[in-house]
């Protein structure tokens, strides 16, 4: 089963949004274009409030997972 973790990789801020495009495999780039997009457009505060809320909830990538990742 997968799991959504930040990502390590692809982190500009916390990695929530590198972790999304890791765990639905869309570039992480697009998935950073429309965060922005949907920020502006609905209010800057739900968004930001969201991606704090994130950041308190999805976990970082254990370090055995991604030695498991290397290796295939």
């Amino acid at each position: 089963m997968k799991k959504l973790y930040r990502s390590d990789k692809n982190r500009v801020f916390a990695g929530i949004i590198g972790g999304f495009g890791e765990y639905y495999e869309i570039d992480p780039t697009l998935l950073r274009a429309l965060t922005i997009a949907v920020v502006l457009i609905t209010g800057f505060c739900p968004g930001v409030v969201a991606y704090l809320l994130m950041i308190l909830i999805i976990p970082n990538k254990p370090k055995e997972i991604e030695y498991v990742e290397k290796e295939k």
